[in-house]
C-alpha cells in the first residue's frame, strides 16, 4: 500500500458497479486484473490490464484463488447476484467463494480487501440475498485482513442495469404503476461509489470499517421514477394501482425466467427488497472520506438525456414482450404443423412436386421450429436460436419461391408474412444484450 500505483484484483468487473470501479481505478493509474465468469463481449467492453476467467460457483477452495494472487496488492469484490437461478447461486457467490478468497489472501499476504455489500446486510433481512451477503461480511470481519465493507443503497448512474434500468423503463410508461407497499430509497450515485473505492485504496486510508453509502435524499419509488421521467423529457404520468394478483404473476414470472437463464429485475427477491426499502446512515462515510454524495436530481441535471436514453427506456419492457411473442410463434408453428395442420401441410408440400418427401419435410420443419423456440427461450442459447431462426426464415423464403412461387400472390401472404418475422428477428437480436 506504500506505492502510488496498485495492482488490484477486481471481482465482478463486468457488472454495473464493477465496470465503473475498473474505469475509475485505471484513471487513477492503478493496474486492474478483472475476474469474470468467462471472457467475451462483456470483458471486451471493460478494458483492464488482464482478465481472469474464473467461475465463482466453482472457486470455493483457497487453492482456486491462490494462483491469481501473485503480485496483487489489493482485492475489490463487486460480485453479486440477486437470487438463485440457472447458473446463479447466492450462497456460492456471496459466501462460499469469498470465504475461500479471504483465506487465500491471508496465506498469500494480500492484506487490503474491499467488500461491496448491501444496505441491510447487517440485519440479515428476509431474503437469501441479504443473508448470504451478511455471511460473507462476517467471514471477512473474522479474518486477519485489512478490510473495508461498503454497503451501498440502490445504485444508479448513467449506465443502467437491473433496478436502475427498471426505473427508466417505468418512467417510459404512459401510466405510472403504484407500489403502495414500497419502502423509501436513499439512492446513491455510481460515481460516488467508485470514488469511495479509490479513496479506501489510498495510503493511510482507514481499515476494518463499515460504511453505509446512502444518497442525501430519502425518496419514494414514485419520486425516483418521476425524476427519470422529467429527465427523459416527458410530462408527469398518472399513477394507477395494479391488482395484487397481477403483480404476483409478474414476480413469479420473473422467477421462472431466472431459471431459464435470464436476469429480470422483477423477481420475488426484488419484491421483498422493494417493500423493505433501502435507507441508511451516511454520516461516517461522509465524515471520513469527505465525499459529498450527489442527489438524484443533481446527477440527472448534470447529464441531460439523449435520444438513446429514450430508446432504451421504451425498449426495456418491450424486450421481454418481443422475445415472448417470438418464442410463442415458433413454438405454436411447430405444434400446429405436427397436429391439427399436419394433413394440410403435407398436401401443400406434395403439391410442390416433392412426392414422398412431403411428410418428412413437414416433420423436419416442425421440429426445427420447436428447436428454435427452445433455443431462444433458454438465455445461454438465445443468440444461437435467433440466428438459426433468421437462417431458417430465409430458407423458407428461398424454398417457397423455388417450389411454389404462386404463394407470393396468395391473398393470405404465407411468404409475404415472413418479412415482418425477419424484422422482428433482427429487432430481438439488436436488443438481446443484458448489459
Amino acid at each position: 500500500m506504500a506505492g502510488a500505483s496498485l495492482r488490484v484484483l477486481l471481482l465482478g468487473a463486468t457488472g454495473l458497479i464493477g465496470s465503473a470501479v475498473a474505469a475509475r481505478l485505471q484513471a487513477d493509474g492503478h493496474e486492474v486484473v478483472g475476474v469474470a465468469r468467462r471472457q467475451g463481449p462483456a470483458t471486451r467492453r471493460v478494458p483492464v490490464a488482464r482478465w481472469i476467467a474464473l467461475d465463482m460457483r466453482h472457486a470455493t477452495c483457497p487453492e482456486d484463488w491462490t494462483p491469481h494472487l501473485a503480485g496483487i496488492d489489493a482485492v475489490v469484490n463487486c460480485a453479486g447476484v440477486l437470487q438463485d437461478g440457472a447458473g446463479d447461486f447466492v450462497s456460492l457467490v456471496h459466501r462460499d467463494a469469498p470465504a475461500a478468497l479471504w483465506r487465500a489472501c491471508e496465506a498469500a499476504g494480500v492484506k487490503r480487501v474491499i467488500q461491496m455489500s448491501a444496505l441491510g446486510a447487517d440485519t440479515g433481512g428476509s431474503t437469501a440475498f441479504l443473508r448470504t451477503k451478511q455471511d460473507g461480511d462476517r467471514l471477512l470481519e473474522a479474518s486477519q485482513l485489512d478490510w473495508v465493507i461498503l454497503r451501498p443503497s440502490v445504485v444508479v448512474g448513467r449506465p443502467a442495469y437491473g433496478g436502475s434500468a427498471l426505473f427508466r423503463a417505468l418512467a417510459a410508461l404512459p401510466w405510472l404503476p403504484r407500489f403502495p407497499d414500497a419502502g423509501r430509497l436513499d439512492v446513491v450515485q455510481l460515481d460516488d461509489v467508485a470514488e469511495t473505492v479509490v479513496h479506501v485504496l489510498e495510503p493511510g486510508a482507514p481499515s476494518r470499517v463499515k460504511w453505509e453509502l446512502a444518497g442525501p435524499d430519502r425518496l419514494a419509488v414514485s419520486q425516483v421514477i418521476g425524476s427519470y421521467r422529467r429527465w427523459l423529457g416527458w410530462p408527469p404520468a398518472r399513477e394507477i394501482g395494479l391488482p395484487n394478483w397481477l403483480l404476483a404473476i409478474g414476480w413469479k414470472a420473473g422467477d421462472l425466467l431466472s431459471w431459464l437463464g435470464w436476469r429480470p429485475p422483477l423477481r420475488t427477491t426484488a419484491r421483498r427488497e422493494l417493500a423493505r426499502g433501502s435507507t441508511g446512515d451516511n454520516r461516517a462515510w461522509i465524515e471520513t472520506t469527505g465525499i459529498q454524495p450527489r442527489s438524484l436530481a443533481a446527477a440527472l441535471a448534470a447529464e441531460p438525456s439523449d435520444v438513446q436514453e429514450r430508446w432504451f427506456a421504451r425498449l426495456y419492457l418491450l424486450k421481454p414482450v418481443l422475445l415472448a411473442v417470438f418464442v410463442a410463434f415458433w413454438l405454436l408453428t411447430g405444434i400446429v404443423s405436427l397436429t391439427a395442420g399436419w394433413d394440410r401441410a403435407v398436401a401443400m408440400m406434395a403439391a410442390t412436386g416433392v412426392g414422398r418427401f412431403a411428410a418428412p419435410a413437414v416433420a423436419g420443419g416442425a421440429l426445427a421450429d420447436l428447436a428454435i423456440a427452445a433455443l431462444v427461450a433458454w438465455r445461454p442459447t438465445a443468440r444461437l436460436g435467433l440466428l438459426s431462426a433468421l437462417a431458417l426464415s430465409l430458407g423458407y423464403i428461398i424454398a417457397g419461391s423455388a417450389l411454389a412461387p404462386s404463394l407470393w400472390a396468395d391473398p393470405l401472404g404465407p411468404l409475404m408474412k415472413i418479412l415482418p418475422i425477419l424484422a422482428l428477428n433482427l429487432a430481438c437480436l439488436a436488443i438481446l444484450d443484458d448489459r
